[in-house]
């Protein structure tokens, strides 16, 4: 069966249950700062880049294999760079 989905909120909606589950199981192995769409804009940003011709169990199987560290990461240099970026806006 083939979906389409017409926005990124649709897709959102769709897989939130495995975006909770793997929110559930990181917060579990005590990474409790991850949330959902820690891990749903880590994936956009790095693994899901062209955006086009995902197919559904490709984007469930990225979600629940995803990494904690992958996420953590991830926000930290998040967080650095819009340090970076907010230090040169005061320049």
């Amino acid at each position: 069966m083939d979906y389409e989905f017409k926005s990124q909120k649709e897709l959102f909606i769709r897989v939130r249950p495995a975006l909770r589950s793997k929110c559930s199981e990181l917060n579990r192995l005590g990474f409790s700062s991850i949330k959902e769409f820690d891990i749903w804009n880590y994936l956009i940003i790095t693994k899901w880049k062209q955006g086009e011709g995902l197919m559904l169990s490709d984007i469930v199987s990225d979600i629940m294999n995803v990494s904690g560290k992958e996420v953590i990461d991830y926000l930290k240099e998040k967080e650095r760079t819009h340090i970076s970026n907010n230090n040169l806006d005061i320049i």
